[in-house]
C-alpha cells in the first residue's frame, strides 16, 4: 500500500511539472515569435515600450517555468530529490530541528526562522511539536515548551506587544500560534500563485490581442 501510494505521488509530481513545463514552453515560444517574427510583429514590438517589456518578461518567464518543469519532471521520474530541490516537509523538519537556537538572533539560521514564524503568524515546520526534539533548543533554553516566536501577538510583527508570553512559554495552546509554518506558507504562496498566475495570463492576453489588432491595422493601412 505505501508503494502504491508513493508511486502515485511520483506520477502526480511528473504530470504537475509536465504541465509547468508545457506552459513555460509556450510562453517561451510566444515570447520569440513575437519579437522575432518578421512580419511586422518585431517593429511594432520595438516601437511600443510597454509591449517591448511584455515580451522580454514573456521570455523569462517561459525560460524559468520551462526549466523549472524540466528539472520537476527528472526529478519525479529519478526520485532525486536535488532536482525536486528539497522542497519537503520531511527536509524542513530536519533541519530545524538539527539548526535552530531559538533567540539568538546572531544565528542567520535561528534568526530567520523567527522572523518567518511572527510574520506568517505560525510555528515550526508542523506546529510547537517540533521543539520537542529540537537538542539546541532543548539546551539553550530548557524550561520554555516552545520559542517566543511561536506566541501570538496582538499584531505580527517583532514589536507587536504578546498576548501572553509566559502562559505560552509554559506551553498553554491558546496563547501559541499553532499551525505549522509549512502549511501556512504553502496556502499562501497557492494563493498568490494563482492571482498571479490570473493576472499574468490576462495581461498577456490582452497584449496579444493588442498585438495582432495593430498588426492587421498596420497591413491595413500598407
Amino acid at each position: 500500500m505505501e508503494g502504491d501510494c508513493l508511486s502515485c505521488m511520483k506520477y502526480l509530481m511528473f504530470v504537475f511539472n509536465f504541465f509547468i513545463f508545457l506552459g513555460g514552453a509556450c510562453l517561451l515560444g510566444i515570447g520569440i515569435w513575437v519579437i522575432v517574427d518578421p512580419t511586422g510583429f518585431r517593429e511594432i514590438v520595438a516601437a511600443n515600450p510597454l509591449l517591448f517589456t511584455g515580451a522580454y518578461i514573456m521570455l523569462a518567464m517561459g525560460a524559468m517555468l520551462f526549466l523549472l518543469g524540466f528539472l520537476g519532471c527528472c526529478g519525479a521520474v529519478r526520485e532525486n530529490k536535488c532536482l525536486l530541490l528539497f522542497l519537503t516537509r520531511e527536509y524542513f523538519t530536519k533541519e530545524l530541528k538539527k539548526h535552530y537556537q531559538g533567540n539568538n538572533e546572531t544565528d542567520v539560521f535561528s534568526s530567520t526562522w523567527n522572523s518567518v514564524m511572527i510574520t506568517f503568524g505560525c510555528c515550526g515546520v508542523n506546529g510547537p511539536e517540533d521543539f520537542e526534539t529540537a537538542p539546541h533548543f532543548r539546551l539553550l533554553h530548557s524550561d520554555d515548551v516552545v520559542p517566543e516566536a511561536c506566541c501570538q501577538r496582538e499584531l505580527q510583527t517583532r514589536d507587536g506587544a504578546f498576548v501572553s508570553k509566559e502562559d505560552c512559554l509554559m506551553g498553554k495552546d491558546m496563547y501559541q500560534n499553532r499551525q505549522g509554518c509549512y502549511t501556512v506558507i504553502l496556502n499562501s504562496f497557492e494563493t498568490y500563485v494563482y492571482l498571479a498566475g490570473a493576472l499574468t495570463i490576462g495581461i498577456l492576453a490582452i497584449e496579444l490581442f493588442a498585438m495582432i489588432f495593430a498588426m492587421c491595422l498596420f497591413r491595413g493601412i500598407q
